[in-house]
């Protein structure tokens, strides 16, 4: 067998090696099973009896050494107790029948947290999960440096989102640049990423994404939170409608001025601004009222 050697920074150093052809060991141990039978029917004494007889245990024994493997899937060979190496490729092998062999898919599995309570920068109590795709990149340390993997990936995973959550608030201030739960969902997943591998690198896991999948204010505070964003939202909408109608009362007024349409005085001005001011910001349709003056003789 062929082996070469894996790199590691820590734990367990991964050895790959590679299995003997199955199949031409399955031909070779027919054979030497026949052979092995033939020996046992015809055996005219003690001797080719007993011989017989070895041959045919020890060709038993070595059927133990044929097994597969799937795609994406690997074989862990110890050697009583000692750690041997990793057959990673897929087909029909045979090793050494006196190694113990563990299977470890390195397929892609996906993890949903629970639904966790946490407070986020500003103290607001939130409900945050997230969903995890993740898989197997290093067995040795993944069988021999953690008890479970899974386990270990789960236990790991929530106390990365809590602490991912505790860094950042919920929603982001008015004119603040800091990212925030809520609207950086991207960048919020990236750094929920690296932080889980951070975590589970010891267990030899390789983490390929990371999404909140649930994000919320805590039961407790949703209702006064919702009022404050409508709140908030109501305040931003107002803002934008007066600056738009200082914008429009200031081209109004120019454009009357340029044009010398008409020529108002200090006082006028400030009616006309008055007037198209309450047309521009009020709820309802401005009626307007004409006002006739007479000229006296």
């Amino acid at each position: 067998m062929n082996q070469k050697s894996g790199s590691s920074a820590i734990g367990t150093d991964e050895q790959i090696i590679l299995g003997a052809n199955g199949w031409m060991m399955l031909v070779i141990l027919l054979l030497t099973l026949l052979c092995a039978v033939f020996l046992v029917a015809t055996s005219g004494g003690p001797i080719k009896l007993i011989g017989g007889a070895l041959l045919l245990a020890v060709t038993l024994f070595c059927w133990k050494g044929l097994f597969t493997l799937e795609p994406n899937q690997a074989a862990v060979m110890i050697f009583f107790g000692s750690y041997v190496g990793t057959v990673c490729e897929s087909g029909f092998f045979w090793v050494n029948p006196f190694y113990s062999r563990t299977k470890v898919s390195l397929r892609i599995n996906n993890w949903n947290t629970p639904i966790l309570k946490v407070n986020d920068e500003r103290g607001n109590p939130i409900e945050i999960a997230a969903v995890i795709a993740w898989r197997v990149q290093d067995t040795a340390r993944a069988i021999f440096d953690v008890e479970s993997t899974q386990n270990y990936l789960q236990i790991q995973s929530e106390s990365a989102v809590r602490q991912v959550a505790s860094s950042y608030a919920y929603d982001a201030t008015e004119g603040g640049h800091r990212k925030s739960l809520r609207t950086d969902l991207d960048a919020i997943a990236e750094l929920l990423r690296e932080s889980i591998q951070q975590h589970v690198d010891v267990a030899g896991i390789v983490v390929e994404e990371a999404k909140i999948a649930h994000l919320a204010y805590a039961p407790e505070i949703a209702n006064a939170m919702l009022r404050r964003q409508q709140a908030e939202a109501v305040v931003m909408a107002r803002q934008k409608l007066v600056d738009g109608a200082v914008g429009m009362v200031e081209v109004a007024l120019k454009n009357l001025e340029d044009k010398k349409i008409v020529s108002l005085t200090s006082d006028q001005r400030a009616v006309l601004v008055t007037n198209m001011m309450t047309v521009l910001l009020s709820e309802t349709g401005a009626q307007p009222v004409i006002q006739m003056t007479q000229s006296t003789q």
